[in-house]
C-alpha cells in the first residue's frame, strides 16, 4: 500500500493505457498467479479478507470457494451494472484503471478454473463501454486475452455485454438471466450461482471495485492486505461522496476511517451556513444515519451497529433544506419504477406505497397515513425474492422514523411547508469529473 494508503486510486491522471499500466507494474500478479496452484490463489483472497464492494460484502475467497470442484464449464460474471443511486465509484475505476479490473478478472477466473468471463455493463456508460473496449483490445494484443495466455497453458476470453437500463439487473440472478439473453429478473434461491448460474453452470459474480481490487492482493499478499482495516473488514473502499457537501467525489479510504474523516475530512464539511440535516451511507436503499452518528466507521459492522447498512458505499449529505418527504418520494418513486414486477409484495407494495407518499407531499393524505405508510413498508419487508422491496421500504420507513413530525406536517399544513429546496435535486449527482 502506497503512503496515501490508497490502493485503486493511487495515481495521478489514468492508467486506461496498457503502457502506463504495465510500467506501474501492472499484469506483473497476473504472472504470479499463473506460478501458483488455483486453490492457492483463492487462498491468498480469503486470507486478504476481502468483501464484495457491491453491496452485499460477503467475503470473496469464501465465495470463490463454493464452486464446485472440477465441473466445468464455470463462469466469471462481473457486476458492472452500477445503478445504485449515489454510487459512481466503479465508473472511475471502469474509466481511469480498466487495466486493473481486467487483470482481476484473469486472476479470478484462473483461480475458478474458468476459460470464460463476462463484463455485464450499465448500459447508460456508453464512454466506459469504449474504454473497457479499447483495454481489452490492448490486454488480447499483449497476450494476457486469448488462448494459452502467457505461455502458461490457460485459455481466457472476456466478453463485454452491455445492459439496457433495468436497475433490478445489479442483482446477481437477474444479471444472469439477462446475460442469457431473458428478460432480467430474478431467479429464486437455492440453488445459488455457485451451483447453477449462467447457463445453468457454476458462476462466480463479483463486482467491479472487488476484482480490480484482486491484483493488489496478489501483489502484497494476503496477511498484509489483511492487516489494513478492521477486524473483520479488510483492506481499503471508494467510498462515492455526494449531496450538500463543499467537496463531493470517489475517496478511497482504509476501512478504519469513520463517516466524519470521509464528510468533513475529505469532503470538506458542509457548504457555508448549512447544517447537516441526515446521512444515507451506502446508497439509496439504506436507512439513515443522524448527525450525532458521524463518529461511525466506515467499516461493515459499525454502521450496521448504528442502525444501517453500508451498501455499495454511496455516502450521501442531507442538509437543512432538504424536504424528507420529497426525498422519500423521489427514492418511492425510483424504486417503483424499477420493480421487475416479478413477485407482489414489492410490485404491488412499492405502487401503493408511492402513492401514500405523494399523497403526503401534495397534502391530500388524511390523517393516520404515515401510519399507513409505516404498515405498507413492514408488509414488503422480507417477503420479496430479491432485495429491491426490502430497498424501498428500510429508506422510506427510516425517513418516517427520524421526521415523523415533518411528514405530519405536510398532512397537517395541506403540503409541503418548505419553501427553499436543498440542491440535492437528484441522487444520480455527477461529481465524478468524467463525461456522461
Amino acid at each position: 500500500m502506497s503512503e496515501t494508503g490508497r490502493i485503486l486510486l493511487d495515481f495521478d491522471g489514468d492508467r486506461r493505457n496498457i503502457h502506463a499500466y504495465e510500467q506501474a507494474g501492472g499484469y506483473a500478479s497476473l504472472r504470479s498467479a499463473l506460478g501458483m496452484e488455483a486453490a492457492d490463489v483463492v487462498a491468498t483472497v480469503d486470507t486478504s479478507g476481502l468483501r464484495g464492494r457491491g453491496g452485499a460484502g460477503f467475503p470473496t475467497g469464501r465465495k470463490a470457494s463454493f464452486l464446485p470442484k472440477g465441473r466445468t464449464p464455470a463462469y466469471l460474471c462481473v457486476n458492472a451494472d452500477e445503478s445504485e443511486p449515489g454510487t459512481f465509484k466503479d465508473r472511475e475505476i471502469m474509466l481511469r484503471n480498466p487495466h486493473a479490473l481486467i487483470e482481476g478478472i484473469l486472476i479470478m477466473s484462473y483461480a475458478m478454473s474458468a476459460t470464460s468471463a463476462f463484463i455485464y455493463i450499465r448500459g447508460e456508460y456508453r464512454t466506459e463501454f469504449e474504454v473497457l473496449k479499447r483495454a481489452l483490445e490492448e490486454a488480447h494484443s499483449r497476450g494476457y486475452v486469448g488462448r494459452n495466455v502467457l505461455g502458461s497453458g490457460y485459455d481466457a476470453t472476456i466478453v463485454l455485454h452491455r445492459g439496457a437500463g433495468a436497475y433490478i439487473c445489479g442483482e446477481e440472478t437477474a444479471l444472469l438471466t439477462s446475460l442469457e439473453g431473458e428478460r432480467g429478473q430474478p431467479r429464486s434461491k437455492p440453488p445459488f450461482p455457485a451451483i447453477a448460474g449462467l447457463y445453468a453452470a457454476p458462476t462466480l459474480v463479483n463486482n467491479v471495485e472487488t476484482l480490480a481490487s484482486v491484483p493488489f492482493i496478489v501483489k502484497m499478499g494476503g496477511e498484509a492486505y489483511a492487516a489494513v482495516g478492521t477486524e473483520r473488514s479488510k483492506g481499503t473502499r471508494v467510498f462515492s461522496l455526494s449531496g450538500n457537501v463543499k467537496r463531493p467525489g470517489n475517496y478511497e479510504l482504509p476501512l478504519t476511517a469513520t463517516l466524519r474523516d470521509l464528510i468533513e475530512g475529505h469532503g470538506g464539511g458542509m457548504p457555508e451556513g448549512r447544517t447537516m440535516k441526515a446521512i444515507i451511507p451506502g446508497g439509496s436503499s439504506t436507512p439513515l444515519l443522524m448527525p450525532d452518528q458521524l463518529d461511525t466507521g466506515l467499516d461493515y459492522e459499525s454502521i450496521a451497529a448504528a442502525g444501517s447498512m453500508a451498501g455499495s458505499g454511496a455516502v450521501v449529505v442531507i442538509d437543512d433544506r432538504t424536504c424528507m418527504v420529497q426525498l422519500a418520494l423521489r427514492v418511492a418513486e425510483f424504486y417503483r419504477h424499477e420493480s421487475c414486477g416479478k413477485c407482489t409484495p414489492c410490485r404491488e407494495g412499492t405502487k401503493w406505497g408511492t402513492d401514500v407518499v405523494r399523497r403526503i407531499e401534495d397534502g391530500s393524505a388524511r390523517q393516520g397515513e404515515v401510519d399507513l405508510l409505516l404498515n405498507v413498508c413492514d408488509r414488503i419487508l422480507g417477503k420479496n425474492l430479491c432485495p429491491l422491496g426490502d430497498a424501498f421500504a428500510m429508506p422510506i420507513a427510516s425517513y418516517v422514523t427520524h421526521f415523523r413530525e415533518e411528514f405530519q406536517r405536510h398532512i397537517d399544513e395541506g403540503g409541503c411547508p418548505f419553501v427553499e429546496q436543498s440542491p440535492i435535486a437528484s441522487l444520480y449527482h455527477d461529481v465524478s469529473g468524467v463525461p456522461a
